[in-house]
């Protein structure tokens, strides 16, 4: 038998023995059980007030939702590149360099287009399915793929954004912020913004 399972059995019996919480904390610290591993045990059963103490919901893991939650973030890199590769086209066409001579790469922006055309929508439907199967709530807490999932992404997005403050940075010091770069960075900025907004609130557990 696991320490951890030992250790909820042992919380288990003692609730259901009629020993208060404080009695079962003291207990368990002097045996040696860390403060994380008392509360986690402590919080996995409820008082049944007369009945045996009631188990309450724990995290879980799902295949399936592994599964779609990575074909989410699949979906959701695609079509932040794409965008992000798009938008820095339009912005060199908007704002051009007169020591550039290179052709417009048509090809590019159309497979960008193309490409956000089919992840987008795939990535909207997934996200608004998987939200309206798990609800609010505790619910979406207790999915364990969907927190890695928004940890993930958060994580990604956070990096970008201190990636792009850097680059303006330097580029600031450098004598080198010009307008199009400044535009490049504040729609990398909009985007890594938007991305860690939508998922923030799902870190909590």
């Amino acid at each position: 038998m696991a320490a951890a399972e030992q250790l909820s059995n042992f919380v288990r019996d003692a609730l259901a023995a009629g020993h208060d919480g404080v009695r079962i904390r003291s207990a368990l610290q002097q045996a040696g059980w860390t403060a994380p591993e008392i509360e986690g045990a402590m919080t996995a059963w409820q008082d049944g007030g007369g009945l045996p103490p009631v188990p309450r919901p724990r995290p879980y893991v799902s295949a399936r939702e592994a599964m779609l939650y990575a074909l989410l973030m699949i979906a959701l890199v695609l079509v932040c590149f794409h965008v992000l590769r798009l938008g820095f086209q339009v912005i060199d066409l908007a704002i051009p360099d007169p020591a550039e001579f290179h052709a417009l790469d048509r090809w590019s922006m159309r497979f960008s287009i193309a490409a956000i055309l089919a992840f987008l929508p795939l990535f909207v439907v997934l996200d608004h399915r998987m939200a309206r199967h798990m609800g609010e709530g505790d619910q979406r807490r207790r999915s364990q793929a969907r927190r890695v999932f928004a940890s993930i992404t958060v994580l990604a997005a956070a990096l970008v954004l201190l990636g792009d403050v850097v680059s303006v940075v330097y580029a600031f010091l450098s004598g080198d912020l010009t307008p199009r770069l400044a535009a490049k960075c504040a729609l990398v900025a909009v985007t890594g913004l938007l991305v860690a907004g939508c998922y923030r609130e799902d870190l909590d557990g």
